[in-house]
């Protein structure tokens, strides 16, 4: 049997214990040998080193930061805490051996270096500030960081209706290179490349919508092209967007609805400076927060954080499309789906 192996991250309010692994059969999309395998509070996101340590939010008491695990083990060797509330993104930077942790209620993004050992230490710290015309954006609220395909680091204010673009040094500095702004309540919560690093996808949390992003290498900086909806034109409920991913062959694009409850597949063209969405699929659940392609691109995991369950869909790598294969595959409280 051929196998991925996945983390499930969660947060643990209700039923959730912590971090959960499980193994995707690739030959028949099943979902098997789902474990507990780490116990921590909140660990809504984590990100894999090459060495093999999984770092993951972590919350404890009115603490909130992130855990060094042994993924090989499961054994929690650091916690980085500190006074309030927990992360809500982190990367890992293999060439500087760098850890960034975005944190959404107290607008900053942090660096952290990373020991031989896998455990961090603090560099440095990026504080936001501003606001938008939501009832959300009533301050800074960083919801995402990442490398840019040339290495610079690219953070999202969801609150402030903004994307900062860092060079960091190998000392894990930052120094702020551009700041792009979004229209008023755009909502920016993740942003993905082209996989040749031309364009940005920004998914907009607050507006449902999604921009394509013309990114200049040469100074950091991006130029909108296009926006769509990610949702139908006749849904009045509340949607709120969670994820994004882009196919590795640069092809489709992928956003999940939180109210409407669904994937939006988005098909690419123009050399990735133009989106059309293609489909709308039901997650068979409640509130998905996120979801996964797989290594082989030939299956997507999403996670229902509401209703405990994840499900399962084929997808055909020519057309982009997406066909459900299983669902209520019960998973507590998740929010995180990474392939290992």
């Amino acid at each position: 049997m051929a196998s991925e192996k996945v983390v499930f991250g969660t947060y643990t309010k209700r039923i959730s214990k912590g971090l959960y692994t499980a193994e995707l059969n690739t030959e028949t999309g099943d979902l098997e040998n789902i474990t507990e395998f780490a116990e921590l509070g909140n660990p809504t996101y984590t990100a894999l080193s090459a060495a093999g340590k999984l770092y993951a939010v972590d919350k404890q008491g009115d603490q909130g930061g992130v855990a060094v695990v042994d993924f090989a083990t499961g054994t929690i060797e650091q916690e980085v805490l500190a006074e309030g509330a927990s992360p809500a993104y982190l990367a890992v930077d293999e060439a500087r051996q760098l850890l960034y942790s975005g944190n959404y209620h107290k607008g900053t993004l942090e660096v952290f270096a990373i020991a031989a050992d896998g455990q961090i230490t603090l560099t440095d710290t990026f504080q936001s500030e501003g606001s938008g015309p939501r009832p959300e954006q009533e301050s800074a609220h960083v919801h995402f960081n990442n490398l840019t395909p040339d290495n610079r680091v690219v953070v999202v204010d969801l609150g402030a209706d903004k994307v900062y673009t860092f060079d960091v040094s190998a000392a894990g500095k930052l120094s702020l290179v551009t700041t792009f702004e979004t229209e008023p309540g755009f909502g920016p919560r993740h942003i993905r490349f082209s996989p040749d690093g031309q364009y940005a996808y920004l998914l907009g949390e607050l507006s449902s919508l999604l921009s394509v992003l013309k990114y200049d290498a040469a100074t950091g900086s991006f130029t909108l092209v296009q926006t769509v909806s990610t949702k139908p034109a006749d849904w009045t409920e509340h949607n709120g967007t969670a994820a994004l991913r882009v196919s590795d062959d640069g092809k489709f694009v992928y956003a999940s609805n939180r109210g409407h409850n669904s994937i939006a597949v988005f098909a690419v063209s123009e050399a990735g400076a133009h989106l059309e969405r293609i489909q709308l699929i039901s997650t068979e659940g409640d509130f998905p927060r996120d979801f996964a392609l797989d290594p082989s691109q030939a299956w997507v995991v999403a996670a229902n954080q509401n209703t405990d369950n994840v499900s399962v869909y084929r997808r055909d790598i020519e057309t982009g499309l997406l066909e459900l294969v299983h669902k209520d595959i019960a998973v507590p409280e998740t929010v995180r789906v990474e392939f290992i």
